[in-house]
C-alpha cells in the first residue's frame, strides 16, 4: 500500500523533536547551560510581570510562546560535502540557508550561514536556527599545514548511516512518519555530540592550534560538535550582570548594539569556553584539553531596512575604529560608553525607525479598525491616517539572523579572548554557495516581503481594492 501523505509529521514537529533532544544532550555536556537556562527563565518572568503591556503584545503576535523554547545553535564544518549533506538534513526540519556571512573580517577562518525557518507560522512555532561554518581551508597560510587538513578531513564521516537514508526517504516521498521522524532525531542528534576522543596526535593538533585555534576545532575531531545553544532574554543586562551571581564568568562586553529604548537587531553575550579534557591519538595515547564550547544569551530586536542597516554599520565601525577592547576585556567600558553615545544618532522610537524607513515593521487591523468596517466608516486612503485614527497599528518584525562582527566576537571569546579584531574582508559567497548546493536567502528580501504583505493584506481588510492598494503610501 502506498503510503499516504496525511500519514507524515510536519517539519515543524520534527524540528521540535530536535530541539528538545538537542537542548536535552547539551545540558547533559555541558552543566553550566542548565544553569544558564534558569537564569533566562527568571529575568524573562521578571520583565514580562513588570511589563504586562509587552506581554500583551507578544501575546496577540504569537510570540509570546516561542520565547521559552528558542535557542539558537552553532556549528562549524570542514568540507563542502559535509554543507551539503547539513542542508539536506536541516530541511526535513523546515530549515533554509538564509544570509551569507563573511567571518574573514574579524580574524576569523570561515564563513557562515544561519539553517532557519522561513514562514511566520512556523517560526512562531520553534525559531530554531543553527549558525553554520564553513572552514576556509585557503585562508591557511601554511600550505603544508594546508594540504594535511585536508587529508585529515577527507578521511571523517560526520553523518550516520541511518540519518543519510532517512534524508534520502524524505526527499523522495517528501515526508516521514512519526516513527521514522523520531529515528532520524537520533540519528541526527549523532553528528553534533561531543567528542573527547581526537583523530590527531597532539603534535598535529598543535600545529593547527598555533595556525588558528578555530582550525584545530573543526579538524581535530570526529564531527561538528555543537559549540553553544542559545537562549532568547528579554533584558540581556540582566542576564550580564546575573551570571556572577551564579557561578557564571561573563565575558567582557555585550556584542552589538547598545541598550535602547527600541531594541534593534541582535545584542550577544556568552560565558568562557570550557576547558575540556580530551584524548589524543599516538603511539603512546596523549591526554590533553580543548577549548571549543561555551554559553550564549541573545536579546532580538527589531529587523533593520537597508537603510538603518548602513546606519548601523557606520555607527559600529566607528566605535571598533577608536576603542577596542584587549584580550583580557581591558577597555570594556570606554567600549560600551562610546557605543552608547554614537549610537544616539540612532533614532531610539518605533515610529520614527518606521516613517524614517530604518526598520521593518508588520501591520494588522485594530479591533476599532473592524468596527469600522463592519459600520460603513468612509476610512482615508493613507496608511499615516489609518495609523493616526486608530485602524491600523504597527510592530516590530524580529530579526532572526546574526551579524558576522557579532557572531566573530563571540567566537574570540570561545577561543579563550576578548581582544577584538578587525581585518579586510575577504567574503567568496559564490564558493560557499557552490558548496551549498544552492542559493542562499536574502533576509532583507524576506523581512520585506513580511512588511509588504502585512500591510496588503491590512488595507484589505479595511474594505481597499487591489487598484487602491497601488496608490495607498
Amino acid at each position: 500500500m502506498a503510503q499516504s501523505q496525511q500519514a507524515f509529521v510536519s517539519p515543524d514537529t520534527i524540528r521540535s523533536l530536535f530541539t528538545e533532544a538537542m537542548s536535552a544532550m547539551y545540558r547533559t555536556e555541558v552543566p553550566q547551560y542548565g544553569t544558564l537556562i534558569e537564569l533566562v527563565a527568571d529575568v524573562n518572568a521578571e520583565v514580562l510581570q513588570a511589563n504586562p503591556e509587552l506581554k500583551a503584545r507578544l501575546a496577540a503576535l504569537g510570540e509570546l510562546d516561542r520565547i521559552n523554547v528558542e535557542r539558537h545553535g552553532a556549528i562549524r564544518l570542514g568540507t563542502p560535502e559535509e554543507l551539503f549533506n547539513m542542508r539536506r538534513l536541516f530541511a526535513v526540519m523546515g530549515m533554509e540557508a538564509v544570509g551569507y556571512y563573511d567571518l574573514s573580517m574579524a580574524g576569523v577562518p570561515v564563513h557562515s550561514t544561519c539553517f532557519r525557518p522561513v514562514d511566520e507560522a512556523a517560526l512562531n512555532i520553534n525559531p530554531f536556527r543553527v549558525f553554520t561554518s564553513l572552514l576556509r581551508l585557503e585562508l591557511i597560510e601554511d600550505k603544508a599545514l594546508r594540504a594535511e587538513a585536508e587529508e585529515i578531513l577527507s578521511r571523517r564521516k560526520i553523518f550516520t548511516e541511518g540519518a543519510l537514508k532517512l534524508i534520502a526517504l524524505y526527499e523522495e516521498k517528501g515526508g516521514l512518519t512519526e516513527e521514522e521522524a523520531r529515528t532520524f532525531v537520533a540519528e541526527a542528534l549523532e553528528t553534533f555530540r561531543w567528542h573527547s576522543e581526537a583523530t590527531v596526535s597532539a603534535e598535529t593538533y598543535k600545529r593547527l592550534h598555533d595556525a588558528h585555534r578555530l582550525i584545530a576545532d573543526v579538524v581535530s575531531f570526529k564531527g561538528p560538535h555543537i559549540n553553544h545553544l542559545t537562549p532568547r532574554t528579554l533584558d540581556i543586562d540582566a542576564v550580564q550582570a546575573g551570571m556572577p551571581k551564579r557561578g557564571i564568568t561573563p565575558k567582557a562586553v555585550i556584542e552589538g548594539p547598545p541598550r535602547r529604548k527600541v531594541d534593534i537587531l541582535l545584542r550577544q553575550t556568552s560565558f568562557k569556553a570550557l576547558e575540556e579534557p580530551v584524548q589524543f591519538i599516538g603511539d603512546a595515547a596523549t591526554a590533553g584539553t580543548h577549548t571549543a564550547r561555551f554559553g550564549e544569551i541573545e536579546q532580538r530586536g527589531v529587523a533593520l531596512t537597508p537603510k538603518g542597516r548602513a546606519l548601523y554599520d557606520k555607527l559600529l565601525n566607528t566605535v571598533r575604529g577608536e576603542v577596542q577592547v584587549g584580550a583580557a576585556g581591558a577597555g570594556a567600558g570606554d567600549y560600551m560608553s562610546e557605543l552608547s553615545a554614537r549610537f544616539a544618532e540612532f533614532p531610539d522610537d518605533a515610529d520614527t525607525l518606521r516613517r524614517e524607513g530604518l526598520a521593518f515593521f508588520r501591520y494588522t487591523v485594530t479591533e476599532a479598525g473592524r468596527r469600522a468596517v463592519a459600520d460603513g466608516v468612509k476610512l482615508q486612503a493613507s496608511v499615516e491616517e489609518l495609523l493616526k485614527a486608530g485602524y491600523l497599528r504597527f510592530d516590530p518584525i524580529v530579526y532572526e539572523d546574526f551579524l558576522p562582527v557579532s557572531a566573530a566576537g563571540i567566537f574570540q571569546s570561545n577561543l579563550g579572548t576578548d581582544q577584538q579584531v578587525n581585518y579586510a574582508a575577504r567574503a567568496n559567497r559564490a564558493a560557499f554557495e557552490t558548496a551549498l548546493g544552492g542559493k542562499v536567502e536574502d533576509e532583507l528580501a524576506l523581512y520585506a516581503a513580511t512588511q509588504n504583505n502585512s500591510l496588503a493584506a491590512s488595507l484589505q481588510a479595511l474594505g481597499f481594492t487591489a487598484p487602491q492598494l497601488k496608490s495607498i503610501a
